[in-house]
């Protein structure tokens, strides 16, 4: 890192991309220098001797938390490794079905620690039950062989997975955690995404003719000259096809995506494909199809990571879409995310 002094460099990148800044990002740029060079000082004995493995940063969504992070990261000059927690999972799940043996977990550790000494895992969540029982065990051998952890989410570490199946099986974990972490939460109160909402956005309701003719005329302007291919995604021996592909720009219908049983790999092999996705259609959201709400929170995490362009047909306004309960702060995550992946540059 340069000089291994975070604060100097962020105070020169903010000045750079004219970003504000605040005490909250300045309090947490020079937490995480103490955190990631603690073996060089006294900091562990500000936490009571033990040696922390984690950096454990929460927050509401638009806060600057990845941006924050990112940095951090970009500066580290260690062995290092950054993926979006469901690709981590993912690839965690693949190497444990090639393997299929007891010892899977720790060969899977095993690898990482030949490769890197820090993970950064962005956008931490816990939605399903195969993860939640698995977490504890894989993020103790983790951290067993010294290997560091930086998690950004939008919750609480104590509300991860909460009202989720069998929560009681993923209570290890957030022991875990509790006992090899630096908990941090960075406030502020704005949501940088969705400052300048007067700028142009591709976001258009209701679903009726005219919001078709717009969404139409779009599209005929970024595929014009280009030519129609077919593609096929296939993904674990699921096929995608997609018919309206232009060189990086395809069209879908929400149900295409949501309404059928796909999931973050299939999103992920999307987004290596395309670049500006229009989705037409999407619903108001509600406890009957909260698991089409799920799939499209994936996907928009997915796509915002991959930094794809959105185009979207809603139901209503993005601010006065509906959410199921259980989906209901997440999604205001989701909301965020579609203004800035919506903007006309």
């Amino acid at each position: 890192m340069p000089d291994q002094n975070f604060e100097d460099s962020f105070l020169k990148f903010c000045k750079l991309k004219k970003f504000d800044i605040n005490d909250q990002q300045i309090e947490v740029i020079n937490l995480f220098d103490r955190f990631i060079n603690s073996e060089k000082n006294f900091f562990n004995y500000l936490f009571k001797n033990r040696k922390k493995l984690c950096f454990y940063l929460h927050g509401n969504v638009g806060v600057g938390k990845t941006m924050l992070l990112n940095f951090i990261y970009d500066n580290l000059k260690i062995k290092k490794l950054r993926l979006h927690f469901n690709e981590f999972m993912i690839n965690f799940h693949d190497f444990r079905h090639e393997k299929d043996d007891d010892n899977s977990i720790r060969t899977f550790v095993k690898n990482l620690k030949s490769k890197y000494d820090l993970l950064y895992l962005d956008e931490f969540q816990v939605t399903n039950i195969v993860d939640a029982m698995i977490l504890g065990k894989l993020f103790e051998i983790i951290f067993s062989q010294n290997i560091k952890i930086i998690i950004t989410t939008n919750t609480k570490l104590n509300d991860l997975y909460k009202d989720g199946l069998q929560r009681e099986k993923f209570l290890p974990f957030i022991s875990v955690i509790r006992r090899s972490s630096i908990q941090k939460e960075l406030l502020l109160n704005d949501d940088y995404r969705q400052l300048n909402k007067e700028q142009a956005i591709r976001i258009f309701y209701p679903l009726n003719e005219k919001v078709a003719f717009k969404i139409n005329k779009i599209f005929r302007e970024l595929t014009r000259n280009k030519k129609q291919e077919k593609k096929i995604i296939t993904t674990k021996g699921r096929n995608l096809e997609i018919t309206n592909f232009f060189n990086g720009v395809t069209r879908f219908n929400f149900s295409d995506l949501c309404d059928v049983n796909l999931g973050a790999e299939d999103y992920i092999n999307i987004a290596q494909t395309c670049n500006h996705v229009f989705i037409e259609e999407i619903p108001n959201f509600d406890d009957e199809n909260s698991n089409q709400q799920l799939r499209f929170i994936t996907l928009v995490d997915i796509f915002y990571e991959k930094k794809i362009s959105l185009t979207l047909s809603l139901a209503d306004n993005i601010t006065n879409l509906n959410s199921s309960k259980k989906h209901f702060e997440t999604f205001k995550r989701t909301v965020s995310r579609i203004y800035e992946m919506t903007k006309v540059n």
